[in-house]
C-alpha cells in the first residue's frame, strides 16, 4: 500500500486570471514536514490555498490519497485537511475553547453540537499548544502569539491525516516560534504530513524534512534543506546576495543577505536627504 498522501500533476496557479507558478509536479508521503519558502509575492500561500481547493487551480490538479480534490465533498476534505488560514478574523465573545471545538465541525450534522468527548479532545488540543488556561478567555482578550497556538490547537482538534499551516509563527516571539516548529517536527513522527509556509529558513532547515522553493514562477527546488539551501538557488528566489554559513558550536543553518558598498552609498544619499 502506497504511503503517498498528496500528489500534484501539472499544477498551475494563481488569482484574478494571473499565473503565479506553472507545473508543479511533486508526490508527498505521509509524514513528510514540508517548508514552503521563498521571496513575498512567489506564491507560497497561494500554493497551500489552491492545493485546499479555496482557490481555483488555473490548471492540473490536487489528488488526495490518490483522488482527485475535485471529486470530495466539503466535509470530506474536512476530514482530511487542517488548515490553519494566515489572517484570521475572530468575532467578538468567542472564548478559546469556543475557537478550538470548532475544529470538530467535519464530524457532526448540522443538527448536532459539541459532546463531551468533543470538549475532552479540545481541551487536550490546547494543553498541548500551552492555551489550556484561555479555554475560557475572549479571543479578543488575547495577544497575538496566544491567538495563534489557540488556533493551531484547532486545527489539531480537527484530526487530520494532513496540515496546512499559513506562516503559522506570526505574531510569536522567538521561543514559540521554535516551539511551533517541534510541533510540526512531532506531529510528522507521529504519522501526520505537515505543509507549512514559513520565513525563518533556519528553522525551517533545522526542523523540516523536505523544502518546497518557489520562485521565477516554478517551483525552483525541491528536496532536502542541505540540497535546497546553496548560494545560486537562494540568491535566485530572493534576488539579493544570500550568505549561508553554518553555525560551529550546533552546526545549524544560520542565513543573512550581504549589502555591497553601492547599494550603502545609495542608501546614505537617500537617507541624508529624508533625515
Amino acid at each position: 500500500m502506497s504511503d503517498t498522501v498528496i500528489e500534484l500533476k501539472e499544477l498551475n496557479i494563481g488569482y484574478e486570471g494571473k499565473t503565479v507558478i506553472q507545473n508543479i509536479n511533486a508526490s508527498i508521503t505521509q509524514g513528510e514536514i514540508i517548508g514552503i519558502i521563498g521571496a513575498n509575492g512567489a506564491g507560497k500561500s497561494t500554493l497551500l490555498k489552491t492545493m485546499r481547493g479555496l482557490l481555483p487551480a488555473i490548471g492540473g490538479d490536487t489528488y488526495y490519497f490518490g483522488k482527485s480534490l475535485k471529486e470530495y465533498k466539503d466535509k470530506e476534505i474536512a476530514q482530511k485537511v487542517a488548515y490553519l488560514q494566515q489572517h484570521v478574523e475572530v468575532g467578538f465573545g468567542y472564548t478559546g475553547q469556543d475557537i478550538v471545538l470548532a475544529g470538530r465541525y467535519p464530524y457532526m450534522k448540522w443538527y448536532e453540537s459539541e459532546g463531551d468527548k468533543d470538549k475532552e479532545l479540545a481541551l487536550d488540543c490546547m494543553e498541548y499548544t500551552g492555551t489550556r488556561d484561555l479555554a475560557d478567555r475572549p479571543m479578543t482578550e488575547m495577544s497575538g502569539g496566544q491567538k495563534q497556538r489557540v488556533l493551531l490547537a484547532k486545527v489539531l482538534a480537527q484530526q487530520t491525516p494532513i496540515l496546512f499551516l499559513d506562516e503559522p509563527t506570526t505574531g510569536l516571539d522567538m521561543v514559540y516560534k521554535e516551539e511551533i516548529f517541534r510541533f510540526a517536527r512531532n506531529l510528522g513522527e507521529a504519522g501526520k504530513t505537515v505543509l507549512m509556509v514559513v520565513h525563518e529558513l533556519d528553522l525551517a532547515a533545522k526542523y523540516c524534512s523536505r523544502i518546497f522553493l518557489l520562485g521565477e514562477g516554478k517551483l525552483l527546488a525541491d528536496g532536502k534543506p542541505e540540497d535546497v539551501y546553496t548560494t545560486d538557488l537562494l540568491n535566485r528566489a530572493y534576488h539579493a546576495d544570500v550568505c549561508i554559513t553554518r553555525n560551529p558550536l550546533n552546526n545549524n543553518w544560520e542565513i543573512s543577505t550581504n549589502v555591497n558598498d553601492l547599494a550603502r552609498e545609495k542608501d546614505a544619499k537617500i537617507l541624508a536627504k529624508i533625515i
